[in-house]
């Protein structure tokens, strides 16, 4: 996870600043859920890992 998010850092610093403003424009409630669901979205990658052996 690391690895992808310097990657990001590295290759486009500028993008990440635009997201981030981005972000802190969006109302509480919709980061929360967007959190949830990169939580459950990290889950069915690991249940997916799991279920093929890697």
């Amino acid at each position: 996870m690391l690895i992808v998010e310097g990657l990001a850092y590295v290759l486009a610093p500028s993008l990440i600043e635009r997201v981030l403003e981005q972000l802190r424009l969006l109302p509480e409630t919709v980061r929360r859920q967007l959190g949830a669901l990169a939580i459950v979205i990290g889950l069915i990658f690991l249940w997916l890992a799991f279920w093929l052996g890697i």
